[in-house]
């Protein structure tokens, strides 16, 4: 099963601490003054959302009765996180000027252009055999430091992404709206995935701003599109409050964690089903799927070096702890690399060093050991300092072995890899490296599921080439691509930063979502969604 797969339906109080490094802040869109986690000697300042898209470029001038293929490589040459609306007749894109904002949606079936005004073709010249390419741009007016985008999921035959105050279904082979859910205040915690039938839970604010409080929890159908209840979540205590929350779904149940609190409710009917616990350490974030629900807890100590993390999985029904294990002290965990079998990343703040563990079913130990090769920083044991704890996006699991993308480790940043170039196979038993291999041509590759014995991974774009999608045997080999985009899909592409981009695969295509997208402007809009496949 791939990570966003849900193709199949079923008919005493106290002021919390201050929130610790690794948990509370938000990466895609930094809150001001925030920065690198204290303590992380590899830890970068947060990146604005405006350096993940619409980098500046310049305006494409022509004339009159210009080539259609000088136009596409022109095109082409755009590349980042937008692209220009052009005019039919002149071709002059200088002068043009963008349709204004209404109810209709480009409906990305690429078919061309089919007169003026017209949008970029990512079909233009496709080949044989080649994956058609559908392209969804940005057309909802957000606040100005962009907004945070969420999903894909793949639900019968849509993917459906949640964006500021909306949640958007397509048709997964078209791309064509299916319908838009509108919110009435923004989103302020979804999870990793929905339920099992298709529904999901997901955090919204107070009020309709961005800086209120994420007080109410709303029930969505992502087969239907219909809003189902919505309710305030109950105070556990005096200073229970959050700008931000952090969920998790397994079974009929949504875990919500916020500053030193968690509660769970039922996904069904949302009444509560279990709150904080009395004792223990304090609550940070959740995480899971179906299979498990987990949850982190911070135990702290007189400075950072004494913080010890530890994670448990809990009864879904009644949030009691099956199984707990604790992190020795100056441990960070960062990020869940597999639910099941349940494989997470740490660092240690004292040997300076990430490390991967694998449990077994009952919490005990498979392996633990420190990793000798570099990943994305996403996917390392500081994560990405958000307290989501399934933003990487490039490793899956099968009963033995973990497949992640990494490589060579940066001199200066050795937990990092800049450019994740290999597959790199850790056995679960053991904690070593079974096989690694590199990218076609040296590109960058994420794996996204295990089918038929193989990896499927997503090869970037790189060096001219579009992107395409290989497969890898589980014994290990060279990637052999099976699905190529077409040349001319590279620009829009590469709008789509590896350090943000939110991939899944599911029915034989892969489907892109931008991390953030902007309020579409006169000549220019963010690429928000983009497909391609059989």
């Amino acid at each position: 099963m791939t990570r966003r797969d849900f193709d199949e339906l079923p008919g005493p109080d106290q002021q919390p601490r201050a929130v610790q490094p690794g948990y509370g802040s938000v990466y895609r869109t930094p809150q001001p003054g925030s920065g690198p986690a204290p303590g992380n000697p590899y830890a970068q300042p947060p990146v604005q959302a405006a350096d993940f898209v619409r980098p500046p470029r310049r305006g494409l001038r022509g004339r009159t009765g210009v080539l259609v293929g000088a136009l596409a490589a022109a095109l082409l040459a755009l590349g980042g996180g937008s692209y220009i609306l052009l005019r039919g007749g002149s071709g002059d894109a200088g002068n043009a000027a963008a349709p204004a904002a209404s109810a209709s949606v480009d409906q990305g079936d690429g078919q061309g252009p089919g007169g003026p005004p017209f949008v970029f073709d990512p079909n233009a010249g496709i080949k044989q055999g080649e994956g058609r390419v559908w392209l969804v741009s940005n057309r909802t007016d957000v606040p100005g430091s962009g907004a945070s985008q969420y999903g894909p999921w793949r639900v019968g035959d849509a993917a459906v992404k949640a964006m500021f105050k909306e949640v958007t279904a397509y048709t997964a082979t078209d791309g064509k709206e299916k319908w838009k859910l509108p919110l009435a205040t923004p989103l302020c915690g979804v999870p990793e995935s929905p339920a099992p039938n298709g529904k999901i839970v997901v955090g919204v604010r107070e009020k309709d701003s961005t800086t209120s409080q994420c007080t109410h929890l709303q029930q969505v159908d992502l087969a239907t599109g219909q809003a189902g209840w919505k309710l305030e979540i109950p105070k556990e205590k005096a200073f229970d409050q959050a700008l931000e929350l952090r969920l998790a779904i397994s079974g009929d149940t949504v875990a919500v964690a916020r500053s030193g609190v968690v509660s769970g409710f039922s996904v069904t009917d949302g009444h509560k089903l279990f709150g904080t616990p009395s004792t223990g350490c304090t609550p940070a974030t959740v995480g899971g799927a179906t299979a498990r629900l987990m949850l982190v807890r911070d135990c702290f100590g007189q400075n950072t070096a004494d913080r010890q993390s530890m994670i448990e999985e809990i009864d879904p029904a009644t949030g009691a702890a099956k199984w707990s294990h604790p992190y020795p002290k100056g441990s960070n965990l960062g990020q869940i690399l597999s639910v099941d079998p349940l494989v997470v990343s740490t660092y240690d703040t004292k040997e300076k060093v990430w490390n991967i563990t694998a449990f077994a079913a009952d919490g005990k130990v498979r392996s633990q050991t420190n990793a000798a090769f570099g990943v994305g920083k996403r996917c390392n044991g500081w994560g990405s300092g958000s307290g989501d704890l399934h933003d990487c996006n490039a490793a899956v699991a099968d009963a033995d072995t973990l497949y992640i993308a990494g490589g060579t480790p940066d001199a200066t940043y050795p937990l990092d890899v800049a450019k994740p170039d290999e597959v790199i196979a850790v056995d679960l038993n053991t904690g070593q490296v079974k096989w690694r291999t590199k990218g076609p041509g040296g590109r960058v590759m994420f794996p996204l599921a295990i089918e038929e014995g193989k990896v499927v991974v997503y090869v970037d774009t790189d060096k001219g080439l579009s992107a395409a999608m290989a497969a890898i045997p589980t014994g290990g080999g060279r990637p052999r691509i099976f699905l190529q985009s077409p040349k001319i899909a590279r620009g829009p592409e590469s709008a789509f930063y590896t350090s943000s981009v939110r991939l899944s695969w599911a029915g034989g295509r892969v489907f892109l979502l931008n991390g953030s997208v902007h309020s579409p402007e006169p000549r220019k809009v963010d690429h928000s969604l983009l497909s391609f496949g059989k």
